[in-house]
Parts: C-alpha cells; sequence; structure tokens
C-alpha cells in the first residue's frame, strides 16, 4: 500500500476563556504518511449556504490503542490546508499493521 500523503493529525483542545467558558483550538499529534481516497460527495444546506460535503478513506500505519500517533473519531487530518474529519477508525486486517480512518470534509459551496 503506497502511503503517499503527507498528513498533520490534530486533536482538539480546550482553553479556558477566563469567563467560566472555553475555546476550542486543535493541537498537532504529529506527521502522518497515509493513503487517501474518496467515497462519496453530496451537496446540502447549512445555516449561510451551500456545504459541499465528501467523504474520504484514510489508511496509516497501525498503533496501539492509546498511542499519541494513533487517529481517533474527534481528531482531524490536515493535508495540504484541506481539513478531514476522523469520524470512525478500525484496523484494516488482523494484525493491525493498517488503520482505515473514514472521514468528511465539508467546504462551503
Amino acid at each position: 500500500m503506497a502511503l503517499n500523503h503527507k498528513l498533520v493529525l490534530e486533536a482538539p483542545q480546550e482553553i479556558p476563556d477566563g469567563a467560566g467558558g472555553c475555546l476550542r483550538s486543535w493541537g498537532a499529534l504529529g506527521t502522518l504518511w497515509g493513503k487517501v481516497e474518496p467515497r462519496s460527495a453530496r451537496l446540502g444546506l447549512g445555516e449561510v449556504g451551500a456545504i459541499s460535503s465528501s467523504g474520504f478513506t484514510v489508511w496509516v500505519r497501525g498503533a496501539p490503542v492509546g498511542q499519541s500517533n494513533r487517529p481517533a473519531p474527534g481528531q482531524r487530518f490536515v493535508m495540504q490546508g484541506r481539513v478531514l474529519r476522523i469520524e470512525a477508525v478500525t484496523e484494516e486486517e488482523p494484525r493491525g499493521l493498517y488503520l482505515r480512518c473514514s472521514c468528511n470534509e465539508e467546504v462551503s459551496a
């Protein structure tokens, strides 16, 4: 499997805003190499207009549960300015050499 796309794995971080709430930002966990394939796409309506939603399958090298280089739902990949939200992660095969990540990208149309 050719892992030829450079992906930055990011996790959400909540920072107290000093007024009892918090601000959400994203922090990089590291760089992974992966294979990225499109799945499906659709056009929908958002609060401010049309939204293009595209699904992707991303394969990366396997890592044990709990390690910082193992993607998890709620995290995201950033690839050349594009943001792919990770929705699900599963082992590609029984030995866990590769992980299959179901991702979604939404952009204004």
